[in-house]
């Protein structure tokens, strides 16, 4: 569904585009929260803008900080 509508779900969530049916109109409304989703179209979309705005976790193997190889200290001292 998002490959085939995505880039006009896209356009009416962002405000580029006018809605021009009544379905068009209440997926607007979804999008701007004045709504819950009740068509699959409206669920879908609301989902997946859930989806891709969630802060990404990142894991790592080890316990310490991360460390840069070959990074060098700059750090001016009086040695």
């Amino acid at each position: 569904m998002l490959e085939r509508h995505g880039y006009a779900f896209n356009e009416l969530d962002l405000g580029k585009r006018e809605p021009a049916t009544e379905d068009e109109k209440q997926f607007v409304a979804v999008c701007r929260g004045e709504r819950e989703p009740q068509s699959e179209a409206e669920r879908v979309w609301i989902k997946y803008m859930a989806r891709i705005k969630r802060p990404k976790r990142f894991h790592t193997l080890s316990g310490g900080k991360p460390q840069m190889e070959g990074a060098e200290d700059y750090t001016e001292s009086d040695d």
